[in-house]
């Protein structure tokens, strides 16, 4: 008789593995207490209405009021939101975060009148004001505004736009209820025999199977799923790109695209480059399947066949105690202050360890200025990516805990495009451990081949990504609706071109843009493919430099968002202005496919 795994309920999971949130609050009825704290500071923004430009005196006040008020609110949104991810079937916790969005977005059209009200002062009195040294915490803050002077609106149309973010969000919270809670997977059965409750996070192990039957089994029932809503799943889709195409037109932005780049400072040529860097060496890629195919002796290649180890019977049962030992022992370049920080983390609460019932799939770092940084895992012994991911995530939660700790906290929480230099970096380490450690050829090329995966999926998947949002942007944006079949059919072009002629494309394949939850958060996905590239760039310098490279690393992670991320990307030692970054990542991608190819 086949064995039957189910995914624990919530209530079942070991509190030692799981993070402890008392550091933000001591349980859920202090985190109602100061709700209501932050609901009545929500009148005190009165003060200021009208008033910005009478002294540099009120102006810092009110800087400093709304400081304190955004850092009560990050507090309460992160704890409701890792409440809501612990279990997302948890109406409790969905009422909890949906009780903090609705005081969240009051607060925010209390706080509206500050940027044009400040936007509307002459040129002449607002440096007047900025100068007076009661001013100094708050200059670059202020500088940082000013360029939005041509996105901002006046005081009335800021407070409508504010009073929309709430509901802006309902096509993201749709699909995460359908995808994360109500669409069901069945029971798929494994390589032991075992019965394995299908879902977001099974499917991912399900693919690593070393048996095609499975993997292949898991893939056709998994995307059934998707098939019998793709509809609605187009339609909420769709509902988050016209979403992201009113807010560029009101804010007076020529595109999508700009109004994301443009509050990092990063030109539109850094995003094209990428795809053109990557459209580049696609053939390097589809030479990497073609090796696959013939060292899997398959007849024909497929998606499914694209995650499993090309060399079986390497992998290794870790337990999580083992896999931080690894990870702190690949990350000793780092330093020890930095190691046994992020051991003292990783050993105690913070993090969320394992899969349970109802628990977002995938992984997650959250940083908080007033706590512990946490990490969302769901990680399975048996799979190595998942230490890689706990590598990752470590890097995130390093970065805010250095933030923190350095910058004031108008000034710690960096941007999202510097962010996946630190994660990926750490990956970078802990490949560059584990290949030396290699006992022999067969080990090396495991290795090889999964550092190829880790590029491919981090730059050349993501840049796939980021053009499909680019091009159902730029399709929106000229007043074309977005389809089920709008979308199946751009999906289907970029898969053909990326994973090339030789590829077999299941039909089911170009339902998987509906299953992504990133395209919700729009040109998000590129940065981790700029990212790694300046990863791989900067580790390397650290690990052939000294002293002056790793205090340089390090002080791009103690930094925050105190420069611009280009220039804290600089000042560590990438210019990512220049292609050459990502030329040289996918010159090192190809170096390893011909590596692999000679291994076996």
């Amino acid at each position: 008789m086949s064995k039957t795994q189910r995914l624990p309920k919530r209530e079942a999971v070991r509190p030692a593995d799981t993070w402890d949130l008392t550091g933000l609050f001591e349980d859920d009825a202090a985190w109602d207490t100061a709700l209501g704290r932050l609901e009545q500071r929500i009148k005190g923004y009165e003060q200021f209405r009208g008033r910005l430009g009478e002294s540099s005196a009120l102006l810092a006040k009110c800087l400093a009021f709304d400081s304190r008020v955004d850092r009560l609110a990050e507090r309460l949104g992160v704890y409701a939101f890792l409440r809501t991810a612990e279990d997302q079937a948890n109406s409790v916790y969905q009422r909890m975060l949906g009780r903090y969005q609705n005081v969240a977005t009051r607060v925010s059209e209390a706080a509206s009148f500050i940027r044009p009200e400040l936007l509307a002062l002459p040129a002449a009195r607002l440096k007047q004001l900025t100068s007076e040294a009661v001013m100094k915490p708050y200059r670059l803050q202020l500088r940082r505004l000013v360029r939005f002077k041509p996105h901002t609106l006046g005081r009335k149309e800021e407070e409508l736009l504010a009073m929309q973010a709430e509901m802006a969000q309902a096509g993201s919270r749709i699909f995460r209820q359908l995808h994360d809670a109500d669409l069901k997977f069945g029971f798929v059965m494994n390589e032991q025999g075992e019965k394995i409750e299908l879902g977001n996070a099974t499917f991912m192990q399900l693919l690593h199977s070393p048996r095609r039957s499975v993997r292949r089994g898991a893939f056709h029932q998994y995307y059934a799923q998707f098939a019998a809503h793709e509809n609605t799943l187009a339609a909420t889709l769709y509902s988050s790109v016209l979403k992201d195409v009113y807010y560029a037109r009101v804010r007076r932005y020529s595109s999508s695209l700009e109004a994301a780049l443009f509050p990092d400072s990063v030109p539109r040529s850094v995003y094209d480059n990428l795809i053109a860097a990557v459209r580049q060496h696609l053939p390097a890629v589809h030479h990497y399947y073609d090796v696959r195919r013939r060292k899997m002796r398959l007849r024909d290649i497929h998606h499914y066949d694209t995650y499993v180890p090309i060399l079986s019977g390497l992998e290794t049962q870790r337990t999580w105690d083992q896999a931080v030992q690894l990870v702190i022992a690949a990350l000793q370049p780092l330093g020890a202050d930095y190691c046994r920080t992020l051991e003292n983390g990783l050993r105690n609460r913070w993090c969320d360890r394992y899969p349970n019932l109802g628990k977002q799939s995938g992984a997650f770092s959250c940083g908080t200025y007033d706590a512990d940084p946490y990490i969302l895992m769901n990680y399975k012994p048996g799979v190595l990516d998942d230490v890689f991911v706990l590598a990752h995530e470590a890097g995130h939660a390093m970065h805010s805990y250095l933030s923190a700790k350095h910058q004031p906290y108008i000034y710690y929480d960096y941007t999202i495009f510097v962010a996946e230099v630190a994660s990926t970096f750490n990956e970078q380490l802990l490949s560059a451990h584990m290949l030396a450690a290699a006992k022999d050829r067969q080990q090396l090329a495991y290795l090889v081949n999964r550092e190829i995966d880790s590029i491919r999926a981090t730059i050349v998947r993501q840049t796939m990504f980021a053009e499909f949002e680019k091009i159902t942007h730029e399709l929106v944006e000229g007043g074309e609706p977005l389809t089920v079949q709008t979308l199946k059919d751009v999906y289907q072009g970029l898969l053909e071109a990326y994973f090339g002629p030789d590829f077999v494309i299941d039909r089911e394949l170009s339902l998987e843009c509906l299953r992504i939850p990133h395209f919700y958060r729009a040109f998000y996905v590129y940065k981790y493919a700029t990212g790694l590239s300046a990863a791989i760039a900067l580790a390397q310098r650290v690990l052939q430099g000294g002293k002056q490279e790793l205090g340089e690393y390090l002080g791009f992670l103690q930094a925050g968002c105190s420069q611009e991320p280009l220039d804290l990307l600089r000042n560590a030692g990438v210019d990512m202005t220049s292609p050459a970054p990502v030329d040289t990542a996918l010159d090192h991608f190809t170096h390893l496919v011909q590596q692999l190819d000679e291994l076996i």
